[in-house]
């Protein structure tokens, strides 16, 4: 009975030690792909809206992912039923072929950063994310992660 009260205590105190997000979650694609009708949705609770929030998308691809980057559509809708719907590229290769994001034996994560964002209002925000060419399924795709963590004061 100590030898795991010590255990969880250990436990606790390593997982408490980090920093928080304030959301965070991974939508895993079936079978390594991304079908055009799959989008993986978000839905992030604000309370104060005096803060400014760092947001990361991370994309998880392996290294048989043929392409050097990936649009995405990011639809927003706010707490009063506001949408937006905006394209972004994730650039996953450099022009030489060289890995952009972190790579890890077969797994290559490649974040989307979008620094020191405020949100007018308070209340629940969802993010929708499209994949954004023309391919009906997008091949090698392991899952999609979305981040959010208030900002961090500038030194």
């Amino acid at each position: 009975m100590r030898n795991s009260f010590f255990a969880a205590l250990c436990v606790f105190l390593l997982v408490s030690c980090g920093e928080q997000p304030m959301y965070e979650k991974v939508y895993s694609f079936e079978g390594k792909e991304w079908k055009q009708d799959v989008k993986p949705e978000y839905v992030v609770k604000v309370n104060d809206i005096s803060k400014e929030y760092d947001f990361t998308l991370s994309l998880r691809t392996t290294t048989d992912y043929k392409y050097n980057n990936l649009w995405v559509f990011m639809k927003t809708i706010s707490p009063d039923g506001t949408t937006a719907r905006e394209p972004f590229e994730i650039h996953i290769t450099n022009p030489d072929g060289s890995w952009i994001g972190n790579k890890t034996g077969t797994i290559v994560e490649t974040p989307l950063y979008f620094k020191r964002r405020k949100l007018p209002q308070a209340g629940e925000y969802t993010f929708i994310i499209e994949q954004g060419i023309t391919e009906s399924v997008i091949d090698e795709v392991l899952d999609l992660g979305f981040r959010v963590e208030e900002a961090k004061a500038e030194n």
